[in-house]
């Protein structure tokens, strides 16, 4: 893949930018229970970040977009539990496949976001599928 950057980013720029995705990361799991502390802990990495170079602009916008996506889908799953303790609702079979979907898009998540911290701090563009290219809309040089 070639690096839609005009030039390949310095030590700096490499390092803000995996420092983006191992926000997120540290973020989705010291706030796991709470939906909303990892897409607040990227956003203001994101907030902070949002005057650097390109190259570190368009991969805190990345993990900034898989976090809130994440928000939608933990969030439901969190209120369903919390309906089930609080409200003597009982777990039933739907229940049960939307914890386990939900379980199997955070790691899958964990993956990518641990890949593209790896990848992005050796100084290499890397695009998530499906961000990526919502990124590339969203952020220009």
């Amino acid at each position: 893949m070639s690096t839609p950057f005009p030039n390949e980013p310095g030590e700096h720029e490499a390092e803000r930018a995996s420092n983006s995705y191992l926000m997120s990361l540290v973020a989705h799991i010291v706030g796991l229970p709470l939906p909303i502390v990892n897409l607040v802990a990227t956003l203001i990495f994101f907030l902070g970040n949002r005057n650097g170079t390109y190259f570190t602009r368009w991969h805190c916008t990345q993990a900034l977009l898989s976090q809130a996506s994440l928000l939608f889908v933990n969030s439901y799953g969190f209120w369903w539990t919390i309906g089930i303790i609080f409200r003597d609702n009982t777990v039933t079979n739907e229940y049960i496949a939307y914890m386990i979907t939900v379980f199997l898009i955070n790691v899958a998540e964990v993956i990518a976001t641990m890949y593209a911290a790896i990848v992005t701090r050796k100084g290499k563009h890397v695009e998530l599928w499906f961000y990526g290219d919502i990124t590339n809309a969203i952020c220009k040089p």
